[in-house]
Parts: structure tokens; sequence; C-alpha cells
């Protein structure tokens, strides 16, 4: 059995139901959930729909997301995310190297390493090497004035962990941002690299080993091992190259408004939503929604 979920921006909510009795009528869907009026509609299906794709470009051109995806399984038990430009709407080591005068410079290594054109460990270690000089005093300086949470994201992790599951920031970022974003967004745990400073200035160097693509697909792995779970229970969403594997390796992977060559090799793709639809894609209605 199969699970059919539409969704549309919440800003919008402007899901109209007869596209979602058109879909399910021509799909032969069992009988449509409104998990939220105007912003996600769900029904059954005996069998993946062959012209799947299509259909979601249809959807796409409207404004409108959709994913089918397994029901069995659906809730799970571990969210694994990615930090910059996913629970974050910015990418702080760009915010880090404009205050520093580099912005531009770092901003054309970062998109090239984000949509997979540059390996993720030489691409940080040139980022970084621009950084050096900069005040440590920049870090809070960012993080109070540029640095803004993504949309639904504290509702995602509330609602998840209330229900009892276990909540991972995984960044190629900096620990200086993923505890500050772990702890206003309730994470129970966060990893990332650590710049390194000395006298209170960035010495253009991060402790390692390096955390890139590699270490988020090892720390799923640690985290379900110690838990007794496997993948198949993880939740993971990332937008960058980086985080393709985990999102691969993950039970439900979600390439959130992600890059193309991310987007290209994930299914479930969130472009109008924001984090709450990965709560609409495990089955929760907006009134299951922790506070």
């Amino acid at each position: 059995m199969f699970t059919v979920t539409i969704l549309a921006a919440p800003d919008r909510a402007d899901l109209p139901a007869a596209l979602v009795d058109d879909l399910r009528r021509a799909w032969d869907g069992g009988p449509a959930l409104w998990l939220a009026q105007g912003i996600a509609a769900e029904f059954p299906l005996a069998a993946e729909p062959g012209d799947f794709w299509q259909a979601w470009e249809r959807l796409q051109a409207q404004g409108f997301d959709l994913a089918v995806q397994p029901t069995l399984g659906r809730r799970k038990a571990v969210l694994l995310a990615d930090m910059d430009s996913t629970m974050i709407q910015q990418e702080c080591i760009d915010e880090l190297a404009d205050v520093a005068g580099v912005g531009e410079r770092v901003a054309a290594i970062t998109a090239r390493a984000m949509n997979g054109e540059l390996n993720f460990h030489e691409a940080l270690l040139a980022r970084v090497g621009l950084l050096a000089g900069l005040s440590e005093s920049a870090i809070p300086q960012v993080l109070d004035q540029r640095i803004t949470l993504a949309p639904g994201g504290r509702q995602l992790v509330a609602t998840m962990r209330a229900q009892g599951a276990y909540a991972a920031l995984v960044s190629g970022g900096f620990t200086d941002f993923t505890g500050p974003v772990a702890g206003a967004l309730g994470f129970d745990e966060h990893r990332a690299n650590t710049l390194l400073a000395e006298e209170g200035v960035l010495t253009g160097h991060v402790a390692l080993p390096i955390l890139g693509r590699e270490a988020k697909v090892q720390a799923l792995r640690d985290i379900t091992a110690a838990r007794g779970l496997t993948p198949a229970d993880v939740l993971a969403v990332g937008d960058g190259a980086n985080d393709l594997d985990m999102l691969k390796l993950a039970g439900m992977g979600v390439a959130l408004h992600a890059k193309p060559v991310v987007a290209a090799q994930v299914s479930l793709r969130i472009n109008h939503g924001d984090l709450t639809a990965l709560l609409y894609l495990q089955g929760y209605a907006a009134e299951e929604f922790a506070p």
C-alpha cells in the first residue's frame, strides 16, 4: 500500500479539493484525508502510478508538491537534518565571509560545492582559509543579525520529539553555529566542524577530521545503531551535494528546496512547502503538531 501526499505552501494555503479529487480518481485512489485544510491532503493507493513524474511536473508548475511513498513505517524515530539552507535560511560561511570582505569569492565556492562541482573537503578548506584574520566577535554578530530559522523547523523538531523521536543536527558548517541553532530548535545533539582561532582571531583552519559527506552517513549509522534502530527508521533532510548519501541511505530522505543535482537523485522533493511538509509526509495532521 502506498500513500499520495499533495502539499501547498502554508503561506498560500491554496490547495484545491478539486485538484486532490481529480488526481485521486485518475489513480483510482482511496478516500482523501485532509491533514491541513488548503495545505496538505493524502489518499491511499494500491500501487505506484506509472505517470507519477508527469503529474509531479504538472503540480510543480501550479506551485504544489507531490509525493508517493510506502504507507508502512512512514513515521520515523530519528530526524537527521542539515543546517545551512535547511534548518536556517542562510549559509553561515557565506555570511562570515561577507563580514570579512570576501563574500563573493566564498559564495561562489559554496555554490559550486553544494552543486557537487567541487570536492566538499577541499572547498571547505579553501573557504575557511579566506576567513583568516577575522575576529571571533563576528560569529555572534552574524548569528544575531544575519541568521534566521527556516519556517516550520521548531514544529518539525518539537512534534517528532514529542512522539519519542531523536533529533540530530548534522552540518558541514561550524559548531559555533550548530550549537545555538540546535538549542533554539530543540535538537538532542549537533555535529559540525570546529573553526580554529588564536587570541580571538580566526586562523583560517578547522579542526580535523572534517565533517563532510561521509561523516553525515556515519552519523546516521552511529545514531541508529546506538538506539537499536536501522537507517529505515530515519527521516533525513538536506539541500546540498554533501547531503546526498545521507538522503539516499535514510528510510525517508527529503530534498528540501534542493540544488538541481540533489533533487534529480531524490524522489521526495519539497520545493514549495516549508519544514512542516516533513510532518505531513509522515501522516501527521496539523492538530497533532506540538506547539
